[in-house]
Parts: C-alpha cells; structure tokens; sequence
C-alpha cells in the first residue's frame, strides 16, 4: 500500500498548520493592516494628523459614517486615482467635520469648515465642495482647520 494516497493523514497535518498560521496572522495582522492605512499629514502650524486612508470605493463611500467621535489627532484621507471633482456628504456621520480638497501637488484648493452630520435621508443630505479639481480630500474634526492655519493655497505634507 506504499505510494497509496491517504485523505486523512493530509488532513491531520494541515489543519494544525492552517489553525497556526490562521492565529498567528490574526495576531498581527490588526496592527500591520493599521499601520498600512495610516498617514501622518502635517498641517501647516506643525500639527501631525494620523488620517485613515481611504482608497476603494467602498472606504471612500463609508468614510467617517457611525463614528461619535474623532480625536484631535485623527483623520480621514480619501485618495483618488486621478484628480477630479469629488463632493462629499455627511449622510450617517454622526459628529461635524473640516473638509479638505488638495490637489496632487498637496495644495489646498477648497476648505468646507464645521459641515454638519446629515441626519435625513440621503437624498435630503447638502453635498459639500468639490468645485475645484482635487485628488485628495481630507476630514477632520470640525475647527480643526481653523486651529492649525489650514486656508486655500496651504500646502499639507504626506
């Protein structure tokens, strides 16, 4: 019977491999796909914001949506793949925001600050910015553009 395939012996082997690396993976995965995501942006007073970034439809259609608070230290970048016309509405946030529109180059063309959460249906909701070709869009807590000498013409790095 030497050579003979056996289904079970097989079985018996991979799945503790596959447990293992399944619980390894998952162990540090959280943090390694955290920190993939994450980009600290400087503001132009020197204030570091760690925004999500935000790439696939999805995250960019999901934004900040169910969220009840926003540190001061954080944000959400939304990144495009080529500039465009990107206006944003607050339907199923929860808490207000600053809204930044940058073009490639990183440079402030359009600020929508203190946009309230939309608490209507989405169709009701008012759409904000996205007048000005831009290929990133910043959100922060409300105020927090002011706070940090955020204005059209401002350049951000990241």
């Amino acid at each position: 019977m030497r050579g003979r395939y056996n289904p079970g012996v097989r079985t018996i082997i991979v799945i503790p491999v596959f447990l293992i690396a399944s619980l390894l993976y998952g162990c540090g995965s959280s943090a390694t796909s955290d920190n993939l995501r994450i980009r600290d942006i400087t503001l132009p007073d020197g204030q570091v914001i760690h925004a999500e970034v935000s790439v696939t439809q999805q995250d960019l259609t999901r934004g900040l949506m169910y969220r009840d608070s926003l540190p001061g230290d954080r944000g959400m970048l939304y990144v495009y793949p080529q500039p465009g016309l990107f206006p944003r509405f607050l339907y199923h946030y929860e808490i207000p925001v600053d809204m930044v529109w940058l073009d490639a180059a990183r440079k402030v063309v359009e600020i929508e600050p203190d946009a309230p959460p939309c608490k209507t249906s989405a169709s009701a909701c008012p759409h904000y910015g996205g007048t000005i070709l831009s290929q990133y869009v910043l959100e922060m807590g409300a105020g927090m553009a002011a706070r940090h000498r955020v204005e059209k013409g401002s350049q951000l790095s990241f």
